[in-house]
């Protein structure tokens, strides 16, 4: 435990500096893909696993005091599941919101414009799949490419606007 609150306060750090204080975005958004799922099967209704709902709560632990004051998830029970200890320690709502595709693939500009709008001084969670993540990242203006193999449950990526230029982009693992 004392490792995971090290990892924060150098996490938090890091943040720190990369924020000027004129900021009128968003503090950061944190964006996680759901915990291991207990199937292969791409259902709704597809729960975590035992080690998905040790993931969420480690996620919970490493995020409880970054000031979270926003928690969004797709509507399936496995993205849900991973917010729902870290919206509970912060007693916040789950917001759900939905990526309609256009040719196949996600959109989630709809999203990244929410979170403009809505959350201009927060600091927000984001509970996503593989196939969202990327776009999600891409439509709050980073430029990397990000690509999230079938197996890869512990990417945790902080997109901290800056007041000019591109938004710095963190990716860690937990």
């Amino acid at each position: 435990m004392k490792r995971a609150f090290l990892g924060f306060r150098i996490l938090a750090a890091a943040v720190a500096f990369t924020l000027p204080s004129a900021l009128l975005a968003q503090k950061a958004v944190f964006v996680v893909r759901h915990a291991e799922k207990a199937s292969d099967a791409n259902e709704a209704s597809v729960p975590l696993s035992a080690a998905g709902t040790a993931r969420a709560q480690k996620l919970a632990a490493m995020l409880k005091d970054a000031g979270i004051t926003a928690v969004y998830s797709t509507d399936t029970v496995r993205t849900r599941t991973t917010a729902e200890p870290l919206a509970a320690a912060r007693k916040l709502p789950i917001r759900t919101y939905d990526f309609a595709t256009a040719d196949g693939k996600p959109n989630l500009s709809p999203l990244a414009q929410e979170l403009r709008r809505e959350h201009s001084q927060d600091v927000v969670l984001v509970v996503g799949h593989s196939n969202t993540i990327g776009p999600l990242i891409s439509a709050l203006g980073c430029s990397e490419s990000i690509s999230i193999a079938a197996d890869d449950y512990d990417g945790l990526f902080v997109v901290v606007p800056q007041a000019s230029g591109p938004p710095v982009l963190l990716r860690l693992r937990y």
